[in-house]
């Protein structure tokens, strides 16, 4: 819309934990339903009180939404039960949410208010990601495709891996299911622009695994140092090869997606060759290829990685101003692990009450049985 005042402007809030591509999508999706998407970060207090301890804190939160390419403006610290005066604070037309329960620590639907009010829209969630199930991952620290014990695995012999490995997870919202990439859903997450004749193209390549403010800071000072950003993201078994242990958290397909989320990104190479090459930098077109302060692990023969774009002179070492590395997101998950194990039950908990509930509501409403007393139970709660 050309006037201001007549853009519809769509509010959307969350956690925001651990951002990953399932809440990217849902961002994705909550903007293509109007014009201008106002996002609300809730603040560790409230998140600790109604589903447990975060595992980032709010200023890391604050700043990955706003690193988000659909995101037009964020509230920090926004409640964590909406209200209409919350949408008219800050003239927005609607609410968007997934289509899984959220509740506070009560137990009660933290969006009734504008559901109520019919100024809530919903969308269905990208099934096969969330942060309980990043959580569980890092607490079991296993993957089918790389280390089990004492046995090594390969890809070639266990066959495509699966997308996810916390199979305890037994939520019909939250719990895991494995996820299917199309060449569809890369469109909608790339923008879709070729880089122009006179663009300086800037060229950077990693795991970008469980894709984080460390990231996302690199990223921004890579693309200042030209105008098009493109990412080179290795396979699963290179990453495997240089971090060892069961790395990669999240694999391939999935590190794709929450990268192309970033706004700082123009385009991602899917499994770039761990060696730049002067194929790739003529291919390409590249001007500048850049690394951070991360440690480079030699190629095949003990080569350099870098040794091409070093030897013409294209080669520049980043610092970000940021420490935060993946390692480091994993070791905060096992340093309190019976915390983020209680608190992945008790969300589980929590879910699996209100689907019951909901499922029961539905079929006393199908049968058309009277049982009002009980109805009026398991609307409170899903209400």
């Amino acid at each position: 819309m050309s006037e201001e005042g007549k853009k519809v402007r769509v509010w959307c809030d969350g956690c925001f934990d651990m951002v990953h591509f399932g809440h990217a999508n849902a961002l994705r999706k909550a903007k293509a339903l109007g014009d201008i998407l106002v996002v609300g970060v809730h603040t560790d207090a409230d998140i600790t009180k109604h589903k447990g301890p975060p595992v980032f804190t709010e200023e890391e939160r604050y700043k990955m939404i706003r690193g988000i390419k659909w995101v037009d403006e964020v509230i920090e610290g926004s409640p964590y039960v909406p209200t209409l005066e919350t949408l008219d604070k800050y003239k927005c037309n609607f609410c968007v949410h997934g289509n899984d329960m959220t509740m506070t620590a009560d137990g009660v639907d933290t969006y009734h208010h504008l559901k109520e009010a019919q100024r809530y829209k919903e969308i269905t969630r990208t099934a096969g990601i969330s942060t309980t199930d990043l959580v569980g991952r890092m607490l079991l620290m296993t993957r089918n495709h790389f280390r089990q014990g004492n046995e090594e695995y390969s890809i070639e012999k266990e066959g495509s891996p699966r997308m996810c490995q916390d199979h305890s997870a037994r939520s019909p919202w939250t719990g895991c299911s494995e996820f299917l990439p199309t060449t569809q859903k890369i469109i909608q997450f790339s923008d879709g622009k070729a880089p122009k004749p006179s663009d300086k193209i800037i060229y950077v390549a990693g795991a970008f695994d469980l894709f984080h403010v460390g990231h996302l800071d690199f990223l921004e000072k890579a693309k200042e140092k030209g105008d098009y950003l493109i990412v080179g993201l290795h396979t699963d078994p290179v990453v495997n090869e240089y971090k060892g242990s069961n790395y990669p958290i999240m694999n391939l397909h999935e590190r794709v997606l929450s990268v192309l989320a970033c706004k700082h990104v123009n385009e991602v190479v899917i499994g770039a060759p761990y060696a730049v090459t002067k194929d790739l930098m003529e291919h390409f077109n590249v001007s500048v290829v850049c690394h951070g302060q991360t440690p480079i692990a030699p190629g095949e023969g003990q080569i350099d990685p870098y040794a091409v774009p070093k030897m013409m002179d294209r080669f520049f070492l980043l610092d970000s101003g940021n420490s935060m590395t993946t390692d480091k997101i994993v070791n905060r998950i096992i340093k309190h692990r019976l915390e983020y194990e209680q608190r992945n039950l008790k969300k589980e908990k929590k879910e699996l009450e209100a689907y019951e509930d909901l499922e029961k509501f539905k079929l006393t409403q199908k049968s058309g049985y009277n049982l009002q007393g009980e109805c009026i139970r398991i609307q409170t709660r899903i209400l």
